[in-house]
This record gives structure tokens, sequence and C-alpha cells, in this order.
């Protein structure tokens, strides 16, 4: 574990709710999304995709999970 600070810059993010194996689906509307509104997505070394966990997987039945999935966009470039 590392306790750091973090500029983030803009980002699209959504509460994704339900089993880790589900995420990809949740991804896909978040990339779609990002698309539509005329962005793209920014990740890189120094922006990276990450992934809030809410619940705790020892005590959370797995469709109840709670994760905010969080990417860096940027406006498209043509």
């Amino acid at each position: 574990m590392e306790f750091m600070s973090v500029e983030e810059g803009l980002c699209v993010q959504c509460m994704h709710i339900g089993s880790y194996d589900d995420e990809p689906a949740t991804v896909a509307m978040m990339h779609e999304f990002i698309e539509q509104q005329g962005y793209e997505l920014d990740i890189t070394d120094e922006r990276l995709h990450h992934e809030i966990y809410l619940s705790d997987v020892r005590k959370v039945a797995s469709e109840k999970l709670k994760t905010v999935i969080r990417h860096p966009i940027k406006e498209k470039e043509d």
C-alpha cells in the first residue's frame, strides 16, 4: 500500500455494481460515452486508470460489490 496525492485532471468515472468479472462491460460503456462526448482516453505513465473498491470482498456478495472505475480523458485530437 502506498499513500500518494494525485492531480487527476479531466476524467470519466462510473460506479460499477457487481462482480469484478463483469467490469469489462462497464468499461466498454465508459469508452463509448467518451467517444460520443468528443473525448479520448488519456492513459499515460503519468495519468493512470484506477479503481476504488468501496466494498469488502470478504463480506459482500459479488453481485453487490461497488467499485468506482476512473479513466483519464482529453479532448479528441483530429
